[in-house]
């Protein structure tokens, strides 16, 4: 790799966080040295499944995905976990470091990163108990120190034997080998998150009454044996990390003092050179939730749990936890809670922030809202992760270099809707070099996104509207508000291009309703129509976050609230860590769910539901409204009409099917690319 990237001699120096004060950012713009690398800034992407993976391999797609991170100036791209022997495959879409066949991959992957100055770690993974999926349905074994069940993934595991627990530390040093072959800069140790060296660690999990277990000394050896082990492999012309859950946050998890005594220990062995801080555990629905912590959580909480980390150890420590913004990376340095500072979604988000950042550009910085919707919550549906804001991440052999620019003729576009659907096809138009007019018949531009963004706990959503104003200003796109558009309009401008981004309004089926019956569309609800006093019911279809939303919002009104869905849950349909709260939400706002029940009807004082199963009638009594959140219909009115246009004439997002924001930015995207 390249020379700026290696350093030699020397210890580790808290003084090294110093940089020339008149940087804007000049501690997160400072170099530091972990081992025998030096990072030439204090921002670094924490390993994160992609599920780019082949057949357990590092894909093409990967590579790029990954060179696009160090294109855009990161300090440190650490690459997702690698499963170190075959009892770890926690999921069908695993990296695996099993064989040497996985060393051609990973040198593709060094080299790409490496072609911009960025040095690159590889995760070593063993989950233990915590197992998601097989390769072919079939539940396979788990192990774990011992027989404790997993609650999450209600996974009882099988008990290690000693035989196995030396196969298992032998694979790690046989992976880190295998990294070292291929040319990477270093290792890091996955001990985070209720992993396999996490439940060695856990006196609630390892029952063991063998050198394994008992003491805390004896619950420290199996991690102590992997790092020894790994560490006799690399040498010290590696790097060696360890990634750590300060607390678990779970009834069974590992707490605080117990987490830092045993990392006290663990750092005087000095065999490690960094330690990098998270929160949570993969045990528990809680717990699992700060794995990726949504909008709920507030940025930057881990940082105190760095903070108390660096009371104990005397390596640099590096934390991650929902930190979006550079300043929040900044002021984490410069206060000394953390000398490194991951930054997973707002890379995911913007590949360029750290550039940006550097070039005093963070006015365009694309912020991550924390949705979870396609990184997270393409990884737990099996799908390669990308951006709702961003679709070009994880598609960067088709869109990351923005083949965008410049191809032929510069052309007329009119784009009809200035919702996300619209703001990215006329970004993605203009940069392309086209003259785009975006008109917009409201007041504001963001269409849908403006009222998710008046929901409990949402208003960070509506950063999804500034950020693709933001593209399209920046592009040259000339924006009208206020402005209908009909057949007449279109005629008059005679534009080369119309892309139709119409949207959708509230679907109204027809139900059995009186005429006495206060019925609302969850718009209405949203936007603060009166609801009368009393029982308020909601009828949700989509299983999003809706009408799990709306609930939230009336009860916290101070209304008696009822949610039936159509689900088994409600909010099946949202991202599991985004559920997850969004459910505790309504259960601390006391809000009655009542899963698998379609909407029949309502009169002035009942609300009349039929089993999804059985067709039975579920009546709710005493109520006062309906409030009906049952998906909407496509306002396609324009589009039909220009059925007979001489132009080109393009529909995108809720206009075509109503969806959500992440298909609408999708097709945006697409087709103005190809314009």
């Amino acid at each position: 790799m390249s020379s700026a990237a290696r350093s030699t001699g020397g210890e580790y120096s808290a003084s090294s966080v110093d940089a020339p004060a008149a940087h804007p950012f000049p501690h997160l713009f400072s170099p530091l040295r972990i081992g025998p690398v030096t990072l030439r800034n204090r921002i670094f992407s924490p390993g994160h499944d992609t599920v780019m993976a082949e057949h357990g391999r590092v894909s093409d797609q990967l590579v790029a995905y990954q060179e696009a991170r160090a294109a855009g100036g990161v300090g440190l791209i650490v690459v997702q976990v690698a499963t170190v022997h075959p009892t770890a495959a926690y999921t069908a879409h695993a990296l695996t470091l099993h064989d040497d066949e996985a060393i051609p991959g990973y040198r593709s992957l060094a080299e790409a990163i490496h072609r911009h100055g960025v040095p690159v770690f590889a995760q070593l993974f063993h989950g233990g108990r915590e197992m998601m999926d097989s390769f072919d349905g079939s539940l396979p074994v788990a192990v774990a120190p011992s027989a404790v069940p997993n609650e999450r993934f209600h996974v009882m595991p099988r008990a290690l034997s000693i035989s196995l627990i030396g196969e298992i530390v032998e694979g790690f040093a046989a992976a880190a080998g295998r990294v070292r072959a291929a040319g990477m800069d270093g290792v890091e140790i996955v001990a985070s998150h209720g992993y396999l060296p996490a439940q060695f660690l856990n006196p609630r999990l390892n029952l063991r009454t063998d050198r394994y277990g008992g003491s805390l000394e004896n619950r420290l050896r199996f991690l102590r044996e992997v790092i020894d082990a790994v560490r006799a492999t690399v040498g010290r012309e590696l790097v060696v990390g360890l990634r750590y859950s300060i607390v678990e946050l779970g009834p069974e998890g590992i707490t605080e003092d117990e987490s830092l005594e045993a990392l006290r220990l663990l750092d005087a062995d000095r065999s490690f050179d960094y330690v990098s801080v998270v929160a949570g555990s993969s045990a528990t629905l809680a717990g699992s939730d700060h794995i990726v912590p949504p909008m709920t959580v507030p940025n930057a909480y881990t940082a105190p749990l760095a903070a108390r980390a660096k009371q104990v150890v005397s390596v640099p420590v590096f934390v991650a936890g929902r930190v979006n913004e550079p300043q929040q990376a900044e002021r984490i340095v410069a206060a000394g809670q953390a000398d490194a500072v991951g930054m997973v979604r707002a890379l995911i988000c913007d590949p360029l922030l750290p550039q940006k950042t550097a070039a005093g550009r963070v006015d365009e910085i694309r912020a991550c809202i924390g949705c979870n919707q396609a990184c997270i919550g393409h990884f737990h549906a099996g799908y390669p992760i990308s951006c709702i804001q961003y679709p070009e991440s994880g598609r960067e052999r088709d869109y990351g270099t923005r083949a965008l620019v410049a191809g032929g003729e510069a052309r007329d576009v009119l784009v009809v809707g200035g919702g996300p659907a619209g703001l990215k096809a006329a970004a993605v138009a203009a940069e392309r070099g086209h003259r785009v007019l975006l008109v917009e018949a409201e007041r504001s531009l963001g269409g849908q996104v403006l009222l998710a963004g008046r929901l409990p706990d949402r208003a960070e959503f509506r950063g999804l509207v500034a950020n693709l104003v933001g593209e399209a200003e920046r592009a040259g796109v000339e924006i009208r508000t206020e402005t209908p558009v009909d057949l007449a309009y279109v005629e008059e401008r005679r534009p080369d291009v119309v892309v139709v981004a119409t949207g959708a309004r509230p679907r109204r089926p027809s139900l059995e309703l009186t005429p006495d019956a206060t019925v609302l569309d969850a718009w209405e609800a949203i936007s603060g129509a009166r609801v009368p006093e009393g029982r308020i019911v909601v009828a949700d279809w989509r299983c999003d976050w809706i009408g799990l939303g709306v609930a939230i919002q009336l009860a916290r009104a101070g209304h008696p609230v009822t949610l039936g869905s159509t689900g088994v849950i409600a909010g099946q349909r949202v991202q599991q860590y985004v559920r997850d709260e969004m459910i505790a939400a309504a259960e601390r706002a006391h809000v009655q769910r009542i899963p698998l029940v379609r909407i029949f009807g309502a009169d002035r004082s009942a609300v009349y539901f039929q089993h999804v199963l059985t067709e039975e009638a579920i009546v709710i009594e005493d109520t006062a409204a309906l409030v009906l959140a049952l998906g909407h219909e496509p306002v396609d009115d324009l589009y039909q009409a220009l059925g007979d246009y001489p132009g080109e004439v393009q529909a995108i997002g809720d206009c075509v099917a109503p969806r959500t924001a992440e298909e609408a930015v999708l097709e945006g995207m697409r087709v103005g690319a190809a314009l």
